[in-house]
């Protein structure tokens, strides 16, 4: 039985999430989807955990009054962040596809049509659903990071790479959109402004 279809066995069953206090990681190691364990500071580890803390900041900016769009946009990305968390505990497995990553250029070449031209750098900031958008886009960068640092060691798919680098860039477009939802504009940075 391969492992997709073991994992699927297990989800069948309705027991994969029965036992919650399951004492296996007390001495640092943890369980992967493949049944192999791995200690919990491990590149591994630390992408899946990377990935999980940007899913769990989409939810919090899903707490927030968004237009339509942008919340089924969030929505399917939070399952697309399960994809690739899934591809993260499947060492050699590939889940990422590239549907997913030109859904997100597409998402990115919607969002950010009307959107004026930058002609400076911004600051995180304006509404909170904007700077909470800009955290999202910060803690992405920091999952970028650790799944390139386990690249480095064990291949990752180019679908999931390429996902988590254009989530970063529809994130900050986000970031502004929000501020024009939210009625006012970017916030942008003033070089020096406190030079003097």
């Amino acid at each position: 039985m391969s492992d997709q279809e073991k994992a699927a066995d297990t989800e069948r069953k309705g027991n994969r999430l029965s036992k919650i206090v399951t004492r296996t990681g007390d001495a640092g190691t943890t369980g992967l989807g493949d049944g192999s364990r791995t200690t919990k500071d491990s590149l591994r580890i630390d992408a899946i955990g990377e990935v999980d803390e940007l899913n769990s900041s989409l939810g919090l900016l899903l707490c927030e009054e968004l237009p339509a769009r942008v919340r089924a946009a969030l929505l399917d990305i939070q399952h697309d962040l399960f994809d690739l968390g899934g591809e993260l505990c499947l060492p050699g497995m590939a889940i990422m596809k590239d549907a997913q990553v030109a859904r997100l250029e597409e998402l990115v070449e919607e969002f950010n049509r009307d959107l004026p031209m930058l002609k400076e750098f911004i600051l995180p900031g304006g509404t909170r659903p904007a700077a909470i958008a800009h955290l999202c886009r910060t803690i992405c960068r920091r999952a970028e990071r650790s799944m390139v640092r386990l690249n480095t060691a064990e291949p990752l798919s180019d679908a999931a790479r390429r996902f988590i680098n254009r989530l970063s860039d529809l994130l900050f477009i986000l970031g502004r959109l929000l501020n024009r939802a939210g009625g006012r504009g970017d916030v942008l940075w003033q070089k020096g402004k406190n030079a003097a």
